[in-house]
């Protein structure tokens, strides 16, 4: 004898993270720091634009990762450039960190 058990509807991982609070904090949270380092895209260097990601905007701090020290040391030198960049036009941040990630 099969019994059927109920139907559960599939819903998209968009869905999920939209049913969830935490989930949807931690996508506002990331949509943010996108839009961050979209805005300080112009003032990287190129051989730095596919390597630096996003990590966090939290409290008007944003964080960035870059993959080794030299590439974090360029970064910091524009810290006071992306700040302004960023606050012209109009994005919360008062401070930037920068990350080495390590075993990327």
């Amino acid at each position: 004898m099969f019994i059927k058990s109920p139907q559960r509807s599939a819903f998209s991982l968009q869905e999920a993270v939209q049913r969830a609070p935490t989930l949807v904090s931690l996508g506002q949270i990331a949509t943010a720091s996108s839009a961050c380092l979209e805005t300080v895209r112009p003032l990287l260097p190129p051989e730095l634009l596919p390597l630096v990601r996003p990590a966090g905007l939290e409290q008007a701090s944003w964080c960035v990762l870059a993959p080794h020290n030299a590439a974090a040391a360029k970064l910091r030198q524009l810290i006071p450039a992306m700040l302004e960049r960023l606050q012209a036009a109009g994005h919360p941040v008062r401070a930037i960190r920068i990350k080495v990630e390590r075993g990327r």
